[in-house]
């Protein structure tokens, strides 16, 4: 198969929701249908012990939440389809914001009950921000929820983007009886059932007898009125829209019941683009290219407990990517080779003689990596839109066992590398700092350092408003402020000048009395 071949057929794409709505779930029904996984494991469910193939951490077991993005990869049909699973709580927020990048489409998945939550929204903004092309999936039809016309104009308002219904539901809750597919024109009955495929109604056109006889006459009159309306009020779905970004199309279902599930998948590949040019400092990057290019947009440590090592995850953007072939790492001019690239299955890894634009390949790290690094086939290249954004939260981090000393201070730089949360040194006491963006990552930092570094931590309280780098191209102005705010200055991983102001007047007042001083609230300036 030619490289043009291999683009066109790979379809990469990120899972996104507020947690709860049921994004692991539609995961595992889409791995179903690419026979990746052959049983469904219920996330939450203590009678069947499998869990969630994505939610694959200790933690994440326990708690029945994704704190991880996982990546998982099948072919459906002639297809390569990617998918990347992120965290929908709030406060791993800033791994679904890289894993956006390395994406070229987006699913968002809405709970009919709850309609759109906080967290969507502001994940809206980041595919917004990159025109990334969006498909909304409507969850959880077979419970008591909203009225659908009702949830399309309030994901109109709430995502500001125009939308068009691809399927639409047959009543919902405990009346619900089945989805209108009107991409395909096609009727599918609901029968509650977790394993298995619902049926299909094969029907020629609205008015044929068959809807009436499957749904009952007032049934298949309202779902008339409803497409007629839909007709009415909403254009023609326009495929040229949707790829700009401009419009989402919006399908029905439930995940947990593997409803509406393939119609989704089937019309997905369709419609959703193929790997997309990419913007780097330097120029416009084509997938086609013949020169290999790449970027690591996460890093995860102990994927496997037995042997504690890190795994660079790297998006291929041109190119071909192959085993034991040299490649160049921009930031630190060293030519590499990669014996053993893996691809994922979550937490399975088998390993990969090549790789193709769209695809995501597993770099075995021993330290060269950071998030944002570049690999290419020699040419100087720089991937840019992988920020660490400013923290929320702060607390002192202190060994709590003298003896696991070191131990403690590997868990640290490789769950830092993971762009888990970020790490200051306070230049005044020399003593660490984290800073995360929700509570939940202190304790998921210090769950994984004992659990899987054999190391004890405790959190100290520091109250501080916000972390801001700073820079200035007047070197006498820089050190007057260095001095004056000297027991407020830390350093981050980089050795990059951070100030940590206690409260938002005296960030304010910091800015009025150094003019010449810039400061900055997201880590790429």
């Amino acid at each position: 198969m030619s490289l043009k071949e291999e683009i066109n057929r790979r379809r990469t794409f990120a899972i996104i929701s507020h947690p709860d709505a049921g994004k692991t779930t539609l995961t595992e029904k889409l791995l179903l249908f690419g026979g990746a996984i052959h049983i469904a494991g219920a996330v939450k469910s203590n009678k069947i012990k499998k869990t969630a193939t994505s939610d694959w951490m200790e933690i994440e077991k326990q708690r029945g939440i994704s704190v991880a993005t996982s990546v998982m990869g099948f072919n459906y049909g002639d297809y390569k389809i990617n998918i990347l699973d992120t965290p929908g709580h709030q406060d791993f927020a800033e791994d679904t914001y890289r894993t956006l990048t390395a994406v070229d489409s987006v699913i968002i998945v809405v709970d009919v009950a709850k309609g759109v939550e906080r967290q969507t929204r502001k994940l809206m903004e980041v595919c917004r921000m990159r025109n990334t092309p969006v498909i909304i999936f409507v969850n959880k039809l077979d419970r008591e929820g909203r009225d659908p016309f009702d949830i399309l104009d309030e994901l109109e308002s709430e995502l500001k983007i125009r939308v068009r219904p691809l399927s639409w539901p047959i009543n919902i809750g405990e009346k619900f009886k089945g989805v209108y597919n009107i991409y395909e024109s096609s009727l599918d009955l609901f029968t509650p059932d977790k394993q298995r495929v619902s049926e299909r109604v094969e029907i020629d056109s609205l008015d044929d007898e068959r809807i009436d006889e499957a749904v009952g006459d007032a049934d298949a009159a309202k779902l008339r009125e409803d497409l007629e309306l839909i007709e009415g009020v909403y254009p023609e779905f326009d495929k040229a829209d949707y790829l700009r970004g401009e419009v989402a199309p919006v399908f029905f279902g439930s995940a947990l019941n593997t409803f509406g599930v393939k119609e989704l998948l089937d019309c997905f590949v369709q419609i959703a683009p193929s790997p997309r040019p990419i913007e780097a400092e330097e120029r416009t990057v084509n997938p086609d290219e013949d020169g290999f290019s790449g970027f690591v947009f996460k890093i995860h440590a102990n994927m496997d407990p037995n042997h504690r090592s890190c795994i660079a995850f790297v998006k291929i953007c041109s190119g071909r990517f192959e085993r034991n072939a040299p490649y160049k790492h921009i930031r630190s001019n060293k030519t590499l080779k990669f014996a053993a690239p893996t691809a994922f299955m979550a937490q399975k890894k088998s390993i990969v003689d090549e790789a193709f634009p769209g695809d995501i390949v597993g770099i075995p790290d021993t330290g060269n990596f950071k998030i944002g690094d570049t690999l290419t086939s020699g040419e100087e290249l720089h991937y840019k839109g992988l920020p660490s954004f400013s923290p929320e939260m702060f607390k002192y981090i202190e060994n709590a066992d003298p003896m696991k000393a070191k131990q403690l201070d590997k868990g640290i730089q490789q769950l830092m590398d993971e762009g888990v949360a970020q790490l200051f040194v306070n230049q005044f006491n020399g003593r660490k700092i984290i800073g995360t963006v929700g509570q939940l990552q202190f304790e998921v930092i210090q769950y994984r350092l004992e659990h899987e570094y054999g190391a004890q931590c405790r959190w100290e309280p520091l109250s501080l408003y916000k972390a801001c780098w700073i820079e200035s191209d007047d070197a006498e102005a820089l050190a007057a402020f260095k001095k004056r705010k000297f027991q407020f200055m830390a350093a981050d991983r980089d050795g990059r000048d951070v100030f940590l102001a206690d409260s938002p007047y005296v960030l304010q007042m910091a800015q009025n009395d150094f003019p010449k001083i810039r400061f900055h609230f997201s880590s790429e300036f």
